[in-house]
């Protein structure tokens, strides 16, 4: 908008203004996408990712695509090496308090706030769906269903500043995982803390549901901390 177009003082936008400012562009779309892949284990630490074919798989131009990927970056999720191309960032151990610094500050702060009924349902489905993975031994499934129970935690605040963040932070939570999941049931010792941190949530024990999930984390950035060497 130039200085011209701006609304005079005390105007307000119209409709159609705020619902540009509100929709998110493509680009952020595609970043959103990329993400959610991340989280999802479905791309490597280290993989080169190449703008021609994902513009081509997701129906996009490669300017948008490398849009995206400057957003990855600034999020350091992605590393451009010169002459070489854009990778999946490998994380550093430094990181990983830094990455459950935040966790600790949205995750408790959210359960503690509880939620809406079917933001709690929520967080059960998450928790069956790791036991339905676990049934079938599949452990990319459980790793998923994990993810999902950390982000309708973070989802009971009702908050899109937060869930934005925590997408962010599951895709980092994945990264390092990668190197954890040699571990042979590795998510599988999980499954227990989940059940009993979600049964306090549905019995309205806030307080005991945070306590859980603040040891939960403690335990877990330890295990982190030993597996890189930190």
């Amino acid at each position: 908008m130039t200085t011209s177009e701006a609304p005079a003082p005390g105007v307000t936008l119209g409709a159609a203004a705020r619902l540009r400012v509100a929709v998110p562009s493509v680009a952020d779309r595609v970043a959103a996408e990329l993400r959610l892949q991340l989280a999802e284990g479905r791309l490597l630490p280290g993989t080169r990712l190449t703008e021609s074919a994902i513009a081509e798989e997701l129906g996009v131009s490669r300017n948008t695509v490398r849009e995206a990927f400057a957003e990855l970056a600034a999020e350091r999720l992605v590393v451009r090496h010169p002459n070489r191309g854009v990778f999946v960032a490998s994380l550093e151990p430094g990181d990983i308090h830094d990455v459950y610094t935040v966790r600790r500050a949205i995750e408790v702060s959210a359960i503690r706030g509880g939620g809406s009924p079917e933001r709690i349902a929520a967080v059960r489905a998450a928790v069956q769906e790791g036991r339905a993975a676990a049934a079938v031994n599949d452990d990319e499934a459980l790793g998923n269903a994990n993810q999902h129970f950390h982000g309708a935690i973070v989802a009971l605040a009702g908050s899109r500043r937060l869930d934005t963040i925590m997408s962010q932070v599951l895709a980092e939570m994945r990264l390092f995982f990668h190197k954890a999941t040699l571990e042979a049931d590795f998510y599988r010792g999980y499954l227990r803390d989940n059940e009993e941190i979600c049964a306090a949530l549905e019995a309205s024990e806030l307080d005991r549901a945070g306590d859980l999930l603040l040891a939960y984390l403690d335990r877990s950035e330890a295990k982190q901390s030993a597996v890189h060497g930190e």
